[in-house]
């Protein structure tokens, strides 16, 4: 049986980190936890870019952009999609969703998934630092491990994964 073991060492990895300004206190408090953990591991500031769309639902295109761009060992997603009193939330969620996926499938990139989906304002803080743990750290690390396993799955080293 070969396996596969998990490896969080960011170093010598570079990362693409797309960050929706829409809900912006929430944002910013996502890619701090990110952008900490991320250098807690190992990875150099210069190995992580970010950039900046204008809400939730602009992050698939700008993560395809960069998944597809061959720089980055894996993509990291974050922002926040609030509750409101109409069906927008449905959309913008099932299409930020979708959207990701089709990214990971289509590139063979990991994207790390850090977009929120709360009833009101309060539930998103308490999940970056708050109550609820921060998911900005959380997907960081999975970020990592993503593009270590995929590294390997594609590059095995000698006598694994044959």
């Amino acid at each position: 049986m070969n396996v596969y073991p998990s490896d969080l060492d960011a170093s010598g990895l570079t990362f693409a980190v797309v960050v929706s300004r829409f809900n912006h206190l929430v944002s910013t408090a996502l890619l701090e936890g990110c952008e900490r953990i991320l250098a807690e591991r190992g990875a150099a500031a210069e190995a992580v870019d970010v950039a900046w769309v204008p809400g939730a639902f602009e992050i698939p295109l700008a993560a395809r952009a960069l998944a597809g761009s061959g720089r980055y060992a894996a993509v990291i997603v974050l922002g926040s999609v609030i509750r409101g009193g109409t069906p927008h939330f449905d959309y913008v969620c099932r299409g930020v969703t979708d959207g990701i996926g089709e990214v990971m499938r289509d590139t063979g990139i990991p994207v790390a998934f850090g977009v929120l989906t709360t009833d009101d304002i309060e539930q998103a803080l308490d999940r970056c630092g708050g109550q609820h743990g921060h998911k900005g750290e959380e997907v960081a690390l999975a970020a990592i491990e993503m593009a270590r396993l995929c590294g390997r799955l594609v590059h095995p080293p000698e006598g694994q994964g044959e």
